[in-house]
């Protein structure tokens, strides 16, 4: 692999990804010139798409294919294994694709309707704990036409239906690799994305190639790419430096951003990109649990917590405070946390508390991801943890667990107090409200507000214009609010760091802040 000897030095450019202009074309160089090595918090916790509705989507965007993707920095789906979609009637309830000629998967079974009905099919027959049936709750029927067409049949109108498809919840799979009411358990894949999965270790690295049966829109700029899986942010931040990686991507270290922008006016050999991201964090209350199910205790939380003093003394410049479940930049964002708890308040959280009678100070014990979001998610549960002892009003004992066990016990609904992180499936504010309510939800915790699941979401999906849905989830805000379920904390604003000979990086994200590593390619490559 291509790697410069000795330390290397930084040239920070601070430019939102959205604006910058790539250009160059490869020319036919060595392999290592040709490959990239990418470092990451985030692993995926599982490779089968009927079990993960987490951050396993980075991989399987660039090794499963859907029918529908995002092209170049565009926010509107546009066909990938289909040829073509639509609507076929004005009341979004029938969709229908046609497909590609001569698709494949990569062990050359064909990519046909059949197969494309059985990967909808099985994530609703499956439906895994941890995984997206309910991203699919709209769908009733999956029907097929020949051998290139497929039709959806939804319950009800949902004009989000397009974005569904894609999400990598609706990867495609291989009938013959992927059982139809079973997860598949082994470490292996097949897909049709742009690349294969040439071997993987758990945890650790996913080595993957070029796929020579791919068709679709991507254009690969490289031959292969490694992504490597750190636990410790520091250790990745450093595995750059040294030259034994490429590119960072989640998970940089906000109190390394400094380190790598102070030398900007220097000639360096890393570059740093600044995106803001619709990437929200927040906590979740399970009211299955003493205390959690409180509204006082809730409402009191909300009131002390100082998003201000978290950000600053934890994520600096890569984050932003949130009072909204639905971030800035979304359509629909408003502010109902600080419109309602305004300023952090302790004063009046104790009122709170002593008008419902509940004694002081409140147990709560919250829980966190040790590896996920980066290791600094640690000082920020330290920092929520001195913020609500300090008030004198709650007794806080804070827990970490690596990812794979912590989404497992959540999901039973294990923790009365959880942090997450949430990038959106797709950029609509659909998708910041609906995948958190309803009886089957992303957090494996039942919430169910019939105002918002039964009036105001399928209001807002019978409207194809999307932007005239502000009405319905600034309501929806609103109810998230004086619930106090779900509480905001901060917004983040991601950092790239990459070695100045890697190009590509400003059309790397696509509209759901996923990586597409086929972007990605050396400059000594030109």
């Amino acid at each position: 692999m291509f790697f410069r000897s000795g330390p290397r030095r930084v040239a920070a450019v601070l430019i939102p990804v959205s604006l910058l202009v790539g250009c160059g074309t490869l020319s036919a160089s060595g392999d290592d010139e040709r490959h990239i090595d990418v470092g990451t918090t985030s692993a995926p916790s599982t490779l089968d798409p009927a079990a993960a509705w987490d951050g396993s989507w980075e991989l399987y965007r660039n090794v499963y294919q859907t029918l529908m993707h995002y092209a170049g920095t565009s926010t509107v789906p546009q066909p990938d294994a289909a040829k073509s979609c639509g609507f076929t009637g004005a009341d979004s309830r029938t969709y229908r694709c046609r497909l590609r000629e001569d698709l494949t998967f990569s062990n050359g079974n064909p990519l046909d309707a059949a197969a494309v009905k059985h990967s909808f099919d099985r994530v609703l027959a499956i439906n895994a704990e941890t995984g997206p049936a309910g991203l699919l709750d709209s769908l009733e029927e999956v029907e097929t036409e020949g051998d290139r067409t497929v039709t959806f049949h939804l319950k009800r109108p949902d004009a989000t239906f397009p974005f569904i498809l894609a999400a990598p919840a609706t990867s495609l799979v291989d009938p013959e690799s992927y059982p139809a009411e079973k997860l598949a358990d082994k470490d292996t894949l097949v897909g049709s994305g742009p690349y294969t999965l040439a071997s993987y270790e758990k945890g650790s690295v996913a080595e993957l190639e070029r796929n020579s049966r791919y068709q679709g829109d991507a254009e690969l700029r490289n031959d292969s790419v490694s992504i490597r899986y750190f636990d410790d942010s520091d250790a990745m931040t450093d595995a750059l430096k040294k030259g034994d990686i490429d590119v960072t991507y989640r998970g940089l270290p906000p109190d390394r951003v400094p380190e790598l922008e102070k030398t900007a006016d220097e000639k360096g050999t890393i570059a740093l990109s600044r995106v803001v991201m619709p990437e929200i964090h927040y906590l979740v209350f399970n009211p299955e649990h003493e205390y959690a199910d409180s509204l006082a205790v809730r409402q009191a939380v909300a009131q002390v917590i100082d998003r201000d003093a978290l950000v600053r003394k934890v994520y600096g410049r890569t984050a932003e405070p949130l009072y909204s479940m639905i971030p800035r930049g979304i359509t629909g964002h408003t502010t109902p946390f600080f419109d309602l708890y305004g300023e952090p308040d302790p004063e009046a959280a104790a009122v709170t508390l002593q008008t419902a009678g509940v004694t002081e100070p409140v147990p709560l014990t919250f829980w966190y991801t040790t590896d996920r979001y980066g290791s600094v998610t640690a000082r920020e549960f330290e920092e929520l943890e001195r913020q609500l002892e300090d008030s004198g009003l709650f007794d806080v004992t804070v827990k970490g667990r690596k990812w794979e066990k912590f989404a497992a016990a959540y999901n039973k609904g294990e923790y009365p107090v959880f942090g997450r992180g949430w990038s959106p499936d797709f950029p609509d504010p659909d998708n910041y409200i609906a995948p958190f309510t309803g009886a089957r939800n992303a957090l494996g915790t039942p919430y169910e507000n019939t105002e918002i699941t039964d009036e105001l979401l399928p209001e807002s999906r019978r409207k194809a214009d999307r932007a005239g849905v502000n009405e319905q989830f600034s309501r929806a805000q609103d109810i998230l609010a004086e619930d106090a379920r779900l509480l905001p904390l901060w917004q983040a604003r991601q950092y790239i760091a990459a070695d100045d000979d890697v190009a590509g990086v400003e059309w790397s994200l696509d509209a759901s802040t996923i990586m597409r590593m086929w972007e990605l390619y050396k400059k000594t490559s030109w």
